[in-house]
């Protein structure tokens, strides 16, 4: 079989040198300059550089013309979902196209399919739509969020307190890009959960649920986040589900959010991805399963290729934390109040960066471009969200010179 990889993420989180039999397939990664360095080595495979610097599918199918047609397109990053459907319609190979990726891409066509299936989400609609309109128009009044339609990482994201405060500021041009990239989406009030995990054939092969410590939009504005791992009853994996099928994601990884409500849960949103930040360290801690080789295994060797999973028990949670620095206006920080919580017995990984050492000034979750990130657990999950809210509210970071 040749497999074409649309090169993103490291082999070192990946694995594709342990996953795919390099020997039994012909392998092609086509892979930005800037990630040449991440490819796996010391296996046989094709390794074509496009320029990363304009339409993805495009530098793709370009770099691919003239060698033999793959038989299944790989890529395992959410910025490339689209593409990647994009080359498989283009190449006619099998595997998700346009239409079966974009309800896992847009958050519009994603509420909707989700909406249609009977299940609770919040109300929404296109931005410049609901700027044609009044604001009565909408079925809400109160609380609102403005949302890139394909956004990651709650960037873009901006809150306000009514439906007429964010027209009016959508009308004034305080968006970052155009307004019909953008919804307007009604806000849910409660506990925000993640739901993560692994499909193949429609079928769970490992699922578990988190509740966030924190929010991803006060994470986005400059504020600690984490999430501890929590029960996955019977009664979450169903709806879960139902909310897979209604976006079509019947294979591979997802990361689902969703608020817990006096009422039930209610659909945030979805990828058909694994999350982000320690996500997939803590859930390989608990259940066994490195989401991204088995992803790949899955699709190379197909469903039967399921990996082993166990099953923690109560007093074997895990969490992630991370506290950024991109809103510092500085690339070196000093940070406070942390020390007496890096010795703490649930502190399982603990990555600090020191006063010489810069951080990233965009919006990330990655351990060693943030000023403090780490892992913590095993213990029962009210040890670890008691661990992290204390940490939280004691812990300082502020602007540095640097070296």
């Amino acid at each position: 079989m040749h497999i074409l990889v649309m090169h993103r993420i490291p082999d070192s989180f990946v694995h594709f040198a342990e996953t795919i039999d390099h020997t039994a397939h012909e392998v092609t990664y086509v892979s930005a300059p800037d990630r040449l360095a991440t490819l796996p080595e010391g296996v046989p495979a094709r390794r074509i550089e496009r320029p990363g610097t304009g339409d993805t599918a495009a530098e793709v199918l370009a770099a691919v013309a003239g060698i033999p047609k793959p038989d299944l397109v790989v890529t395992l990053s959410e910025y490339d979902l689209l593409a990647a459907a994009e080359v498989r319609e283009a190449l006619g190979v099998a595997g998700p196209k346009v239409a079966d990726v974009m309800p896992a891409r847009d958050k519009l066509v994603m509420k909707a399919a989700v909406a249609a299936a009977g299940l609770r989400t919040p109300h929404c609609a296109p931005l410049t739509k609901a700027l044609a309109e009044d604001a009565t128009a909408l079925p809400w009044s109160g609380r609102t969020i403005l949302k890139p339609l394909r956004g990651a990482s709650s960037e873009g994201v901006s809150a306000y307190r009514t439906v007429a405060d964010a027209l009016a500021a959508a009308r004034d041009g305080g968006l970052p890009g155009d307004l019909d990239e953008f919804e307007i989406e009604e806000f849910v009030e409660g506990p925000v959960i993640h739901v993560d995990g692994l499909l193949a054939a429609g079928e769970p092969v490992a699922v578990q649920t988190s509740r966030y410590v924190g929010t991803c939009l006060e994470y986005a504005q400059g504020r600690p986040l984490g999430s501890v791992q929590i029960d996955t009853v019977p009664e979450t994996v169903d709806w879960t589900l139902d909310c897979l099928r209604a976006v079509g994601i019947d294979d591979g990884p997802f990361h689902l959010e969703a608020f817990e409500t006096p009422e039930g849960l209610a659909f945030l949103e979805v990828g058909a991805r694994v999350g982000g930040a320690d996500v997939v360290d803590t859930f390989e801690l608990a259940t066994g399963v490195h989401m991204p080789s088995a992803q790949v295994r899955l699709m190379v060797e197909g469903p039967g290729e399921r990996p082993p999973v166990r099953v923690a028990g109560p007093d074997e949670r895990y969490g992630w934390f991370a506290v950024p620095g991109h809103t510092l206006g500085s690339r070196y920080c000093r940070i406070e109040g942390e020390k007496a919580f890096r010795d703490d017995p649930v502190v399982l990984r603990w990555l600090q960066r020191g006063a010489d050492e810069p951080v990233k000034d965009v919006i990330t979750y990655a351990d060693t471009d943030v000023p403090i990130a780490g892992v913590v657990g095993p213990a029962p999950a009210p040890v670890l969200e008691r661990f992290l809210t204390d940490f939280f509210a004691s812990v300082t970071v502020a602007p540095a010179e640097g070296p």
